[in-house]
């Protein structure tokens, strides 16, 4: 397996400061990047492995917080903080560009290689960066189809990916079809995968804690969803073969 490193950033934003995990690939040289969010929990071991599986694949990944580093494990905590944050896009783009800003520093990040991939309320922020205009290469996300202010999706400038599953009730069809609405009237490079079967958070291992109804894991479709999550990036962004880790991609 390929050496990695890992270290913990500090950095403002939403008046908290923020507990960042940072995966560096082997080497020296600069990479292509990968700003990695969770979903409203917040950050957890789950997006830490994400993050460090991307610096196998040969990516500076940052998995960056939402919650000054807390973990919102009771749903009602979350959704009172979470709602708030996904109806206010400034918000949003607030936490999005802090951590932006943290990636781009990183000497190892090629800042004009960037992608942002995300779960839940970290998906809506990397949407959030595309309609804010950031040159990103790509974004991906999985039970994030959040839209955003007429008009502004427009300002996307590369290929959107989404994934969901079929039985979420907190993403339905409606939801499915004001999405996918607006990201073919803005033009932009979409594309929408609907997983038969899953619930929300279906990517996200069982955790210990209450959940909301809807939510479940569907390993098959956890797997599946990562699969293309590395498909997406293979294609728009890609790093040279002989870094890649093939049991990386399976994870």
């Amino acid at each position: 397996m390929t050496t990695i490193a890992t270290r913990t950033v500090e950095y403002p934003a939403d008046g908290l400061t923020m507990i960042g995990h940072l995966a560096l690939p082997a080497g020296v040289d600069r990479r292509p990047a990968v700003l990695l969010g969770p979903e409203g929990m917040g950050l957890s071991d789950v997006e830490r492995r994400r993050a460090d599986a991307l610096a196998e694949l040969g990516y500076v990944a940052l998995a960056f917080d939402l919650h000054g580093g807390r973990y919102l494990g009771d749903p009602e905590e979350m959704l009172a903080r979470c709602m708030p944050l996904l109806a206010s896009p400034d918000r949003m783009r607030g936490i999005g560009h802090a951590a932006l800003d943290v990636l781009r520093a990183e000497p190892r990040t090629d800042p004009d290689r960037i992608a942002a991939v995300g779960y839940g309320t970290g998906g809506a922020v990397g949407l959030e960066l595309g309609r804010d205009g950031v040159n990103l290469r790509a974004i991906g996300t999985v039970n994030a189809l959040t839209t955003g202010r007429p008009g502004e999706a427009a300002r996307i400038r590369c290929p959107v990916w989404a994934g969901v599953g079929s039985e979420d009730p907190i993403m339905p069809p409606a939801q499915r079809v004001a999405f996918t609405e607006e990201m073919q009237a803005a033009g932009v490079d979409w594309r929408l995968v609907v997983y038969g079967g899953a619930l929300h958070a279906f990517h996200h291992p069982p955790v210990d804690h209450t959940v909301r109804p809807g939510v479940g894991y569907h390993p098959r479709h956890a797997q599946r969803a990562w699969r293309d999550v590395v498909d997406l990036l293979s294609e728009c962004l890609p790093v040279t073969e002989d870094l890649v880790s093939p049991s990386s991609a399976t994870r």
